[in-house]
């Protein structure tokens, strides 16, 4: 029994002799605080291993996708004609150019309604004078369809900021308004309209830059982007003059003008010359007179 107590008071001098030691509790304060340092670390290792990545493609910078391509697209388009068969068609009547030759303005007039009316666009029909069919000369939006017994229904295209193409003369219309079209895709086909009826069955077409009407054949297969940079100086020529400016008179009713002023004036040669005026010559003189009273007297 005693060698037991001997042996437990032995054992317990000892774990006392131990902890009196001065860089025991220290030890123990780092130990303990690694331990929490650790089990924190791992937790924290193992909650973002846990973690979810469930990004959209939308999420990432500079990407939107929710815009269709098709605008992206339409700027990179280059302006095609609107016929499916360009070398089935020919021009019939070209772009009104205020500073084109004289010639070249008298062949893009339109006679309609007693009046000489310019050009705005370009008449395209078919060499065998059937109808054809009319497709859009670039990607876009339509936004107006209408039915024109003048002009022969109107096609509008909205393509990119102030851009817009339009499809006179058509018939058989495919497309209605908000329809997202393809370049070179069916729209109409060709038909006939009262403001031009000399050129029988075609299509008349125009390009727009913010409300004015552009020559087409100058951006025929050039990008959009030169169309967007702006109109040369004789097309934006046209957007200043007035509706009545832009109303050429018929050439028949020049004649029928009064005369102007100075036609009206006569002229020197036509005033009474000097030798017209009685002379001093022709005048009675004093002695006739008094001979011409004295017969009278008797």
């Amino acid at each position: 029994m005693r060698e037991e107590e001997n042996k437990r008071s032995s054992q317990g001098s000892s774990v006392k002799r131990f902890f009196k030691k001065r860089w025991v509790f220290p030890a123990i304060y780092i130990a303990s605080a690694a331990i929490i340092l650790t089990a924190v670390l791992w937790f924290q290792g193992s909650d973002n291993a846990t973690d979810k990545f469930d990004y959209k493609p939308s999420d990432l910078t500079g990407k939107n996708n929710d815009k269709p391509a098709l605008e992206v697209n339409s700027a990179l388009e280059n302006l095609k004609m609107p016929v499916k068969n360009p070398l089935e068609t020919t021009v019939k009547m070209e772009f009104y150019d205020f500073n084109a030759s004289d010639e070249k303005q008298e062949a893009a007039l339109v006679y309609y309604n007693n009046q000489y009316v310019p050009h705005t666009g370009i008449d395209f029909t078919s060499k065998d004078g059937e109808t054809f069919d009319v497709v859009a000369a670039l990607s876009g939006e339509v936004t107006r369809v209408q039915e024109d017994a003048t002009l022969g229904n109107v096609i509008e295209i909205e393509h990119d900021t102030g851009i817009v193409t339009q499809y006179q003369s058509v018939k058989d219309v495919k497309v209605e308004v908000g329809d997202k079209v393809k370049q070179g895709q069916v729209i109409a086909m060709a038909g006939q309209s009262l403001f031009d009826e000399e050129s029988g069955t075609h299509v008349h077409f125009e390009v727009r830059k913010d409300g004015v009407a552009v020559n087409p054949t100058t951006y025929f297969n050039k990008p959009v982007s030169e169309l967007q940079e702006g109109t040369s100086a004789g097309e934006k020529a046209e957007d200043t003059k007035s509706p009545k400016q832009q109303m050429i008179e018929d050439p028949a009713t020049k004649e029928k003008k009064a005369p102007s002023k100075e036609e009206r004036t006569p002229s020197d040669d036509k005033k009474p010359s000097d030798d017209k005026k009685p002379s001093d010559d022709k005048k009675p003189s004093d002695d006739e007179s008094s001979e011409s009273k004295e017969k009278t007297n008797s």
